[in-house]
């Protein structure tokens, strides 16, 4: 009788599917992929989608030892959205993480705390919690709760690498539109307004800011708008709040910029 209601429990549990896309970047998924290993309670799975050009990533994944939870496709795709949207497909859990190529756990409790939440609140379909990054010099923790109200000023530090979803979101809200370049995550956080949220107050992961959303930062801003007006028409507050974004990340990169940032921090 106890090992029944203890299997029962195992099948009532949700299961967690770790997705780490990658692209020709091995000392990046090395990184990530041991952040995953070291999690004191491990995934269900951990899928590498590797749509590299050339081949260090797939020798490694065929020639080092993996654990058995690790899986992997080795094939060409059509940019950061497809290769997101075949991690999805593939996810066989009920839970699904995004954890790009070069981004890791903050420590080694994350899964555990996000299991327990899912846990905890059986209705909640889907959570962001707090991200560990650089910024201007120094490493600083960002996060907000997710605020529907707030979408017209963009990710708001509702950072994508924090979420958390339930896969049979991806089912009613759709995947990744292949039509957009950068701001992909954003075009996916308009439509998850209607989904019931929970904000784990805790930081998910250390951020790689070599990604394309980083690198480009003022044209995801211009994308950004493209997005959100394609949801709620012409918005003259999302143009002026991302305008505002703009001239503060061009102020960052001057010295005076720099100061103001270190005098805000302590202050």
């Amino acid at each position: 009788m106890w090992i029944c209601q203890k299997l029962a429990l195992i099948l009532l549990m949700e299961q967690l599917s770790v997705i780490t896309i990658c692209f020709n970047n091995l000392s990046d998924l090395i990184a990530t992929c041991d952040s995953v290993d070291k999690q004191s309670e491990l995934p269900f799975e951990h899928y590498i989608i590797n749509g590299s050009t050339n081949t260090e990533i797939e020798n490694w994944l065929k020639n080092t030892p993996q654990p058995p939870y690790r899986k992997w496709l080795n094939e060409p795709d059509k940019g950061i959205s497809d290769a997101f949207n075949k991690g999805v497909q593939k996810a066989s859990g009920t839970i699904v993480h995004l954890l790009n190529s070069g981004d890791c756990y903050f420590d080694k409790t994350v899964l555990n705390k996000v299991h327990t939440c899912f846990n905890n609140h059986p209705a909640i379909q889907w959570i962001s919690g707090n991200i560990f990054m650089h910024r201007n010099g120094s490493w600083v923790t960002v996060g907000v709760p997710f605020d529907r109200d707030q979408l017209y000023k963009g990710m708001r530090s509702v950072s994508h690498p924090t979420w958390f979803l339930k896969k049979e979101v991806y089912d009613r809200v759709g995947t990744f539109s292949l039509s957009i370049k950068i701001a992909m995550d954003y075009d996916l956080l308009c439509r998850l307004g209607n989904e019931k949220y929970f904000y784990l107050n805790e930081t998910i992961a250390r951020f790689d800011d070599k990604g394309v959303s980083s690198t480009q930062y003022v044209k995801s801003l211009e994308d950004n708008i493209k997005v959100y007006e394609s949801y709620y028409g012409f918005s003259l507050k999302s143009r002026i709040w991302q305008t505002r974004l703009k001239l503060i990340f061009y102020l960052m990169h001057t010295g005076f910029g720099k100061w103001l940032y270190k005098l805000k921090s302590k202050i």
